[in-house]
């Protein structure tokens, strides 16, 4: 195998400590021919589609993209902004906010860089511009509170995958989740309370996380009940009865069971029930995005107006808020313990140069 080898580095190079925040991706554009590609890397993900390599070959590139990238592409067009995809803009804040975090507490000794698991930037873009810096000791924070194989373990692959090719790896701290942090559940519930200061609250609190094929929780996934003990957290910290609030499930595809109950059917059957109005929040998502946005803001908006709902607000996810970031700095700050810039470098210059090592 040949390997990856730093040309920046010299023996000389400062040691720094590094943090990557990632999140799902996003196409590059709203267009079709953007959508192709995209859909492609992602849908071929054997931890997205459990199913048989041989048989979804056949199905993803014989009847899904050549339908799918257009459809998504009409939908990604309704929320795209001059800053590209809100995703992308959205984690470039957080990026940006963080950095400017860790540079007041660490200053120099830590770099901090954000990557997709799908399009661009890559993780493995990522990580090379980090070690190209001097980074060996690596925090990796997935931007998904609840742990997932489709997402959280995707994230790990992608990372182990880059490593397998490296001559020198870095250490490594990987965040699997932070469902529970109780940071995180302070800065739900500020949102939701903040929410109703405004605008007075509704009869239910809609909890909605994106759905994953039933069998992948009775396959041992334990991202159903993460979800569900975030909303229970949740509901007590806002003091909310069983009956003020429930926890669904959004954004299936195919013709498998999925978790429930979805969002979608649960919108047109709450009027029905006598549920006038409802507010929908979206723990599982640390940004805004086209299932935020179009899907529960629109799509599901549409679904209990029609069913004779009276009010429906979307809350929006945490994004680069002040609460969120703090909530990320705090999970960074935990992982980063114990880790020191080394103090080395001098020596294991000197050495190397007496080795005849030209840099």
């Amino acid at each position: 195998m040949k390997y990856i080898n730093s040309t920046h580095f010299t023996h000389g190079q400062a040691d720094r400590l590094g943090v990557l925040i990632t999140n799902l991706g996003t196409p590059e554009q709203p267009t079709k021919a953007a959508l192709k590609p995209y859909l492609k890397e992602f849908l071929s993900d054997p931890r997205v589609v459990e199913v048989p390599r041989l048989i979804w070959w056949f199905v993803l590139n014989g009847v899904i993209l050549n339908f799918r990238p257009g459809r998504s592409a009409k939908a990604y067009s309704t929320v795209w902004t001059d800053e590209g995809s809100p995703l992308m803009a959205i984690t470039k804040a957080q990026h940006a906010a963080l950095a400017e975090k860790c540079r007041e507490k660490y200053g120099d000794d830590v770099v901090v860089d954000f990557a997709m698991r799908y399009g661009q930037p890559s993780v493995a873009s990522a990580i090379d511009r980090m070690l190209s810096q001097g980074v060996r000791k690596l925090v990796v924070l997935p931007l998904y509170p609840q742990y997932c194989a489709s997402t959280t373990a995707s994230t790990f692959d992608a990372v182990a995958a880059d490593f397998t090719r490296r001559r020198w790896m870095p250490e490594l701290r990987f965040v699997t989740h932070y469902n529970d942090e109780p940071a995180y559940i302070e800065a739900l519930a500020a949102s939701v309370r903040q929410h109703w200061k405004e605008n007075g609250k509704a009869d239910l609190l809609v909890m909605s996380y994106h759905g994953i094929p039933k069998r992948y929780l009775t396959n041992g996934d334990p991202y159903h009940c993460e979800c569900h003990k975030t909303s229970r957290l949740l509901a007590e910290s806002l003091d909310l009865k069983s009956d003020e609030y429930m926890t669904t499930f959004q954004s299936r595809f195919g013709r498998e069971e999925w978790l429930q109950p979805y969002t979608d059917e649960t919108m047109k059957g709450l009027p029905g029930k006598g549920v006038r109005s409802v507010q929908v929040l979206c723990p599982g998502f640390s940004a805004d995005c086209l299932e935020t946005i179009e899907e529960i803001g629109e799509e599901n908006k549409d679904y209990f107006m029609e069913a004779g709902g009276k009010r429906f607000e979307y809350i929006p996810a945490l994004n680069d808020s002040p609460a969120h970031i703090d909530t990320l700095m705090t999970l960074i700050e935990r992982n980063l313990q114990g880790w020191q810039a080394s103090a080395q470098n001098r020596k294991r210059e000197a050495l190397a140069k007496a080795l005849g090592a030209d840099k």
